[in-house]
């Protein structure tokens, strides 16, 4: 592996929040010159969880995402604690925003969204053999929940409907269910 190139002189928690924190390093950069490198701390675990009906629809999740001011379709997704196992998690953030539980998970592997400044580790699942149940939102979400095939989900993230980068990847990492495979 190669060797880091950054060396940390100092370090100091400049801001913090329930979700993340802001840490500011000073550093030699990898050209040997000083400079501030600044770290977006998670408190979390990223979870993205990709419900697949039998009939090859899955649930996607719309609302406003207030950083962008836009409104968004998205894979449900959320924030899981460090401590516990993420798909356990998964399944909770699946629950409250979709109201689904699903019999079959399947890992979809893990991904770092922005890596130039955030820590954050996203898991990825697949949810199958559903059953819908009642939601239960938090007070931050205002979520309306549809169903579409599959290959419209790609679509959509192909001609830029979709733009959330947690639904890219998990939608990427779906390919061999575009081409008959399954993940057993």
């Amino acid at each position: 592996m190669p060797r880091n190139p950054w060396t940390r002189q100092a370090s100091r928690k400049v801001y913090e929040t329930e979700w993340f924190s802001v840490r500011r390093d000073d550093v030699l950069r990898p050209d040997g010159q000083p400079g501030v490198y600044s770290v977006i701390e998670a408190e979390r675990h990223a979870l993205g969880v990709v419900p697949l009906w039998d009939d090859g629809t899955i649930t996607l999740v719309g609302q406003h995402r207030y950083p962008l001011d836009q409104y968004s379709w998205e894979i449900p997704e959320g924030g899981g604690d460090k401590d516990a196992d993420p798909v356990e998690e998964a399944k909770r953030e699946l629950r409250e925003e979709t109201g689904l539980t699903a019999a079959r998970w399947d890992s979809l592997g893990s991904a770092h969204l922005s890596n130039c400044f955030l820590d954050e580790t996203c898991f990825f699942y697949l949810a199958r053999d559903l059953t819908q149940g009642p939601d239960d939102p938090g007070g931050d979400e205002e979520l309306t929940v549809k169903r579409v095939p599959l290959e419209e989900a790609v679509a959509m993230a192909q001609d830029g409907r979709i733009t959330d980068a947690m639904t890219l990847v998990a939608l990427f990492r779906l390919q061999p269910w575009l081409h008959g495979s399954s993940l057993a």
